[in-house]
């Protein structure tokens, strides 16, 4: 019986912690965009393209 009581504690105190955890990850930023970089990177390539043409009618 005391290590049934011993164990439903320690398995409380865990999830605590992993709750606890998981609040202080979402404070601090670490899931807010996890889908913009992948295409940040093909937003890039439009920028690059519009200064070359610029550059060529300034001729």
């Amino acid at each position: 019986m005391t290590s049934t009581i011993l164990l439903i504690f320690l398995s409380f105190c865990i999830g605590t912690g992993v709750w606890l955890f998981f609040l202080y990850a979402v404070k601090k930023g670490e899931f807010d965009d996890i889908e913009g970089p992948k295409y940040r990177m093909l937003d890039d390539d439009d920028v690059e393209e519009k200064t070359k043409d610029d550059e060529v009618g300034k001729l």
